[in-house]
């Protein structure tokens, strides 16, 4: 049995730039994960003004996000 959620993920977010409010779906999203909480980030562009935004992404965004299909990139360090 498929427990899976048929209605698709959306998630409320802000533009710092253009001050906009709104929901965006999961495929509107990007998630990048770090080595540490410095580099792990979630990114989207402004529906309302077009702007790049990139905002920090702590435990819990990380579980949401992930949780709600967001596409997720696994950024590696160089040692």
């Amino acid at each position: 049995m498929d427990t899976r959620r048929s209605a698709a993920a959306t998630f409320k977010a802000a533009c710092p730039d253009c001050r906009g409010h709104f929901e965006l779906a999961a495929a509107a999203l990007r998630l990048a994960i770090g080595a540490s909480h410095r580099t792990t980030f979630y990114s989207f562009t402004c529906p309302d003004c077009g702007a790049a935004v990139r905002k920090p992404a702590g435990e819990r965004i990380v579980e949401l996000l992930t949780g709600g299909g967001v596409s997720t990139l696994r950024l590696h360090s160089s040692v």
